[in-house]
């Protein structure tokens, strides 16, 4: 078992170090400093894909590279169900990069985490997936169960929602629903707490981590309200690792069987095309 004391200080120091990321202004990072961009599809718990992530990113080999990560916890897993989700160990592993690299990795908050912060249920296959995730704390860290959860909703709550790069390229969790525009709050984006309003249904943090809408249109608007050009997001399953969903928007996936990264310049101009060159599927399952 980990020692619980030893996580809880990581984890703590890495909330600290999210906070304090160079070129974070309110609740956006934007990555002057960087040449190169590793984007990451939605983990879920997937330490195989996270350590493939790790030998490619290979930060402590390119100082000038960063590393995007999102959608931590609630592990997909179909196949075991009956032990519980055991997804923290990756939360973890984060906020221990985190630490190495405080400068160049980047957690963006998704709507799992999400769901931890507000108490929001998300189900699926029958399965309450917030409920596996306490029962998985429980049996890691036993007595301190409590205290540790609060320290992953403290770095939950720390987040970022959005990466950008100087080549207007915006990464966040998703792209809102059209429907909420007309009344989204991009305000956010600038605030470093977040109104609890912002976080329920219709509010902005909500709608840029839980929206599904890809239309054309609805991705154009959004672009003009952050003055962006291009979006990685996750959230939607892929079939194959990644799909270009319109003319500006790229989504990866981190789950198996074909978790995918984008890895790209951001020092040349960026078009969807490009992008899409730059997606690699990782072999993990063949690796494992």
């Amino acid at each position: 078992m980990p020692d619980p004391r030893k996580v809880l200080a990581t984890v703590t120091k890495a909330t600290e170090l999210m906070r304090r990321t160079p070129g974070r202004a309110g609740s956006v990072v934007t990555l002057d400093a960087a040449d190169e961009v590793m984007v990451v599809g939605d983990l879920h718990g997937n330490i195989p894909a996270f350590r493939w992530v790790l030998t490619e990113a290979a930060l402590d080999r390119n100082p000038t590279r960063h590393l995007v990560l999102q959608e931590l916890v609630h592990e997909i897993n179909k196949n075991q169900d009956d032990r519980p989700d055991l997804s923290h160990r990756l939360v973890d592993l984060v906020s221990a990069l985190k630490c190495q690299y405080p400068d160049r990795v980047h957690l963006i908050l998704g709507n799992h985490e999400l769901s931890e912060i507000t108490g929001r249920i998300i189900g699926k296959d029958g399965q309450a997936l917030n409920m596996r995730f306490r029962e998985g704390l429980q049996l890691s860290y036993g007595d301190l169960c409590d205290e540790v959860y609060k320290a992953y909703i403290g770095l939950f709550s720390a987040l970022p929602l959005a990466v950008r790069t100087p080549n207007r390229v915006f990464m966040c969790h998703s792209i809102p629903d059209g429907v909420y525009l007309d009344d989204l709050d991009v305000g956010v984006l600038a605030a470093d707490e977040w109104p609890p309003e912002s976080m329920k249904r219709a509010g902005a943090v909500y709608a840029i981590t839980w929206g599904r809408d890809t239309a054309p249109e609805t991705v154009d608007r959004f672009a003009a309200m952050v003055d962006a050009d291009l979006f990685i997001t996750g959230h939607q399953p892929c079939d194959e690792g990644f799909r270009q969903a319109n003319h500006r928007q790229l989504i990866i996936d981190g789950t198996n069987p074909y978790p995918a990264y984008c890895r790209f310049s951001t020092r040349t101009p960026a078009t969807i095309e490009s992008l899409v060159r730059s997606v690699k599927v990782m072999n993990v399952l063949s690796a494992s």
